[in-house]
């Protein structure tokens, strides 16, 4: 029979009860994470899922449409067209393809949230979107983003696939009165 000293078995049922609190603590923190994201993911953030009015628009109802603008995406890291005119309130059906042989995006923002958003892809560039004012669309894929543009002003749109953007695979709507 092997005799443990008191003091060691003090320690090792410290140790032991530490570790089941530790243990205890990651489980809730992760549990509240996986609850907060699902919150953050409905639609807090500008440009979220919702219906709210944003600096550039909102999300249209597809059977509000006033017209379908077809949008290429190509591997020259250009759209085609580049610049689209709107009048305000319309709700436009961005009918987009991605002609290219890579990944490209259609992301709607100013250009304070689609550089923000940029950087994000920078470090996350697998990222999937779920937002009403994007489609990212594999090689030959098509998609759609339905809008309405409810101010006057311009309005960018990007592919913020890591290199895109740099190499000019940008455009806009210009939105009159």
């Amino acid at each position: 029979m092997t005799l443990v000293p008191n003091n060691l078995c003090a320690r090792i049922t410290t140790t032991k009860n530490l570790m089941k609190t530790n243990s205890t603590q990651l489980l809730g923190l992760l549990t509240a994470l996986a609850l907060s994201s699902g919150a953050l993911a409905s639609g807090t953030h500008t440009g979220g899922h919702g219906d709210e009015d944003t600096a550039i628009g909102k999300p249209g109802v597809a059977t509000k449409v006033s017209r379908t603008v077809s949008v290429e995406m190509s591997d020259n890291m250009r759209f085609t067209p580049s610049e689209i005119k709107v009048k305000r309130g319309e709700t436009i059906r961005f009918a987009v393809k991605n002609t290219g042989q890579v990944k490209h995006e259609f992301s709607l923002g100013t250009k304070k949230e689609l550089a923000e958003h940029y950087e994000l892809m920078k470090k996350f560039p697998d990222m999937e979107h779920d937002e009403p004012n994007k489609v990212s669309l594999a090689p030959g894929k098509q998609g759609e983003v339905v809008w309405q543009f409810t101010k006057s002003g311009n309005v960018d749109f990007a592919c913020l696939h890591p290199g895109h953007y740099e190499a000019g695979m940008k455009g806009l709507v210009k939105v009159s009165k």
